[in-house]
């Protein structure tokens, strides 16, 4: 039978910001392994800030698998981590925390920046480019360089290789910075997949030398920018069977009026320092403040005009979600807020 080379993925327990780590397991399987026949795994949580080294021993249970066509009969395995039983979720497993909602339909806009030696990618040594307004969906080495563009068309190929549904990608407003977008249906594939894609993309990297900045404001502080560059954002689009298919303006009324009362629950795991980037610039709404509006940028939630045309029946944006936030946490915010709303 052939052997396998099974990437194992997981959070970590840093915080604010989990970081990716991953180990490999060679095994035997007479074809591709299906999840259920994936094995549990321990590894030492004392080394990840997820253990004490008295008693050090954490699991990690397949959630979802893909192949990898960057290694001969590779499988890349997420995982969500469990205690020593193998049956209690870690606290630090986010993932644990959503809601079953099959009907859910999440689609993400990953925003991220490309840094190398300590600047985004393109940027100059010890100085800025041009301000910001070409680069936008730019074209051409002046605008987008050539690291970075192979860089995402090799991001592009893995994950339709792997069967992630990336939906697309661009260069973004500011140098260095690019976004792709995911879809999935359910209350965690989309998450699922978008951790394998940020893995994937930070993994392309090592090659390269060049590193990926999920901060949502990496040139404010860091720097001191002649200019106030654009952050990085997360946007959430979300629906359920019933935002789709049933609707009505009384309903998204009262979904409004839940998310709102829940504004500073949905801040508080939608990433952090996100202070710095929701400001009330740059397409985004202040911190401290809810809103809502048809195609407006500006709002907390952007309301498309396909929802309000088709009866308040569709999906919405939330646009307050940083490039850094975890979208286990996302997602599990946004459908806690949904499940408070009644649909009658």
């Amino acid at each position: 039978m052939p052997k396998f080379k099974l990437e194992y993925i997981w959070l970590d327990g840093y915080s604010p910001l989990a970081n990716m780590r991953s180990k490999t397991q060679i095994k035997e399987f007479a074809h591709f392994p299906k999840l259920d026949e994936l094995p549990m795994w321990g590894f030492d949580g004392s080394s990840t800030r997820q253990a004490e080294g008295r008693s050090s021993d954490c699991m990690l249970k397949p959630t979802a698998v893909f192949p990898d066509s960057t290694r001969k009969n590779g499988v890349l395995v997420m995982c969500e981590v469990m205690m020593p039983d193998g049956k209690t979720p870690h606290p630090s497993n986010t993932r644990a925390t959503i809601p079953d909602a099959p009907d859910a339909w999440f689609g993400f806009e990953q925003e991220y920046f490309f840094f190398k030696d300590g600047a985004p990618l393109g940027f100059p040594r010890g100085g800025f480019p041009e301000p910001q307004g070409p680069y936008y969906t730019g074209v051409g080495y002046r605008n987008v360089g050539n690291i970075a563009r192979e860089l995402v068309e090799k991001h592009i190929d893995i994950c339709l290789d792997a069967g992630i549904n990336i939906e697309g990608i661009n260069a973004e407003v500011a140098k260095g910075q690019w976004e792709f977008q995911i879809f999935g249906k359910g209350s965690r594939n989309a998450a699922d997949q978008m951790w394998v894609a940020r893995y994937i993309l930070a993994r392309l990297g090592e090659a390269y030398e060049v590193d990926i900045e999920w901060q949502c404001k990496p040139l404010r502080g860091a720097f001191n920018a002649p200019l106030d560059w654009n952050g990085s954002g997360m946007h959430a689009n979300f629906s359920t069977g019933h935002m789709r298919d049933v609707g009505g303006k009384a309903y998204f009324e009262k979904l409004m009026a839940a998310f709102s009362k829940h504004m500073d629950e949905h801040i508080a795991v939608y990433g952090p320092d996100n202070h710095l980037r929701l400001t009330g610039l740059h397409e985004t709404q202040s911190i401290d403040k809810f809103t809502f509006g048809v195609a407006d940028r500006g709002s907390s939630i952007r309301i498309p005009h396909s929802f309000v045309n088709n009866g308040y029946k569709g999906y919405l944006e939330d646009r307050r979600p940083n490039s850094a936030a975890d979208p286990y946490l996302v997602a599990g915010r946004i459908l806690k807020t949904i499940l408070t709303v009644p649909t009658t």
